[in-house]
C-alpha cells in the first residue's frame, strides 16, 4: 500500500481557489481532503455543497471529503452526487455507524470513520472490516493550525495492529499538524495517507512542500 498525500483545502486561499486546486493538480499530491463543518459538531464553519461542486469540477485527483457534522446521513447521496470519492464520517456523530457505514457503500463511494483524540481505537472492532479508511485526528477538530498531539503514534500503532489482526484493507489517515518533522514517524507507526493543511498551503511554495512530504514518506 503506497503512501499518500492529502493537502487540505480548509487552508487554501479562498480568494484563488482555482488555481489552489491547480497548484494541487500539477503537484505530487495523491489526494484532495475536503472538510465539511457544521458549526454544530465542531466550533466552526467552513464550506458546503457549492464550494464542494466547484472543487470537484476542476480536481483531477481523489476527493476525500471528511463531514465534521451531525446527521451526516441525511447528506450521503448528496455528497455522492457532488463526485466524493472517499467519505468519512465521525463515529463520534453516528448513532448507527454500521448503517451509515453501508449506506456511504450503497451510494458508490468509498467509506470512513474518523476518531476524535479521546476516542479509543477499540470503539471500531465490530466494523474495521466494513471500512475501506480511518482518520485519525491528531488534532481536536474544529480548526486548522493546530499543534499535533503526541499521543497520535500510540493510536496509529494501536490501529494498525487491529487492521493486521482483522486482515483489512482498511488505509490509516491522519489529520492534524502534519509536517516534515512527524511525517516519517507516523508512516513507521503504520499510517500510510498523511492530510497537511497549513503545513503545506502556508509555505512559500507549496508544490515543493508537497514534493518534500511525497520524498519523506517515500
Amino acid at each position: 500500500m503506497s503512501n499518500l498525500i492529502a493537502p487540505s483545502i480548509l487552508a487554501a486561499d479562498f480568494a484563488n481557489l482555482q488555481r489552489d486546486i491547480e497548484m494541487v493538480n500539477n503537484s505530487e499530491a495523491d489526494w484532495f481532503h475536503i472538510d465539511i463543518m457544521d458549526g454544530v459538531f465542531v466550533p466552526n464553519i467552513s464550506f458546503g455543497m457549492p464550494v464542494l461542486k466547484a472543487i470537484a469540477k476542476h480536481a483531477t485527483k481523489t476527493i476525500d471529503v471528511h463531514l465534521m457534522i451531525i446527521n451526516p446521513d441525511q447528506y450521503i447521496q448528496t455528497f455522492a452526487d457532488l463526485g466524493t470519492n472517499i467519505l468519512t464520517v465521525h463515529y463520534e456523530a453516528c448513532t448507527h455507524l454500521h448503517r451509515t457505514i453501508q449506506a456511504i457503500k450503497a451510494a458508490g463511494m468509498k467509506a470512513g470513520v474518523a476518531l476524535n483524540p479521546h476516542t479509543p481505537i477499540a470503539v471500531l472492532e465490530d466494523v474495521i472490516e466494513e471500512l475501506d479508511l480511518v482518520c485519525i485526528m491528531s488534532v481536536n477538530p474544529g480548526f486548522g493550525g493546530q499543534s499535533f498531539i503526541e499521543n497520535t503514534y500510540k493510536k496509529v500503532s494501536q490501529l494498525k495492529h487491529l487492521i493486521d489482526f482483522t486482515a483489512s484493507d482498511c488505509q490509516i489517515e491522519i489529520d492534524g499538524g502534519v509536517t516534515n518533522q512527524n511525517a516519517n514517524k507516523l508512516i513507521e507507526a503504520g499510517a500510510n495517507v498523511l492530510v497537511a493543511g497549513s503545513y503545506v498551503f502556508g509555505s512559500e511554495n507549496p508544490t515543493e512542500t508537497i514534493a518534500d512530504l511525497k520524498n519523506i514518506i517515500a
